[in-house]
């Protein structure tokens, strides 16, 4: 298995059909999933880094982490603006809404949301 992050969900079902909009609004796709697991690539092809999604093994709540955040490039600011879109439709909540961010670099566009299950997330268009 190459590259790959984990994020803990609550309800898979409720967390599948929030990651499905969301991701891809940046190419993104499930490539295979199995009882309480899911998982993306870009263009669902199973290659290159790979974000898997879960109902904590142990059974008890999934959390985020204080200070953790998963980020996504965009290729577009466009994509951007569509990704924080598809979160705030899917039941993402508003961390930072699309726009500059100087003081990251003169170029950054990015958004923040946090998922379902109050994962951080990211998006960036450094242009």
């Amino acid at each position: 298995m190459g590259l790959y992050a984990t994020l803990g969900v609550n309800d898979l079902t409720r967390s599948t059909l929030f990651y499905d909009a969301v991701l891809a609004t940046i190419g993104w796709a499930s490539h295979t999933e199995f009882p309480g697991w899911r998982a993306y690539s870009r263009g669902g092809s199973g290659e290159g880094f790979t974000l898997w999604i879960c109902e904590p093994f142990n059974g008890e709540p999934a959390t985020a982490g204080n200070g953790a955040m998963l980020g996504f490039d965009a290729a577009t600011y466009a994509e951007v603006e569509a990704f924080y879109a598809a979160a705030m439709t899917h039941g993402g909540t508003d961390e930072g809404a699309p726009g500059p961010r100087p003081q990251y670099g003169p170029n950054w566009m990015s958004a923040y949301v946090r998922d379902p299950a109050g994962n951080k997330l990211a998006i960036v268009y450094n242009g």
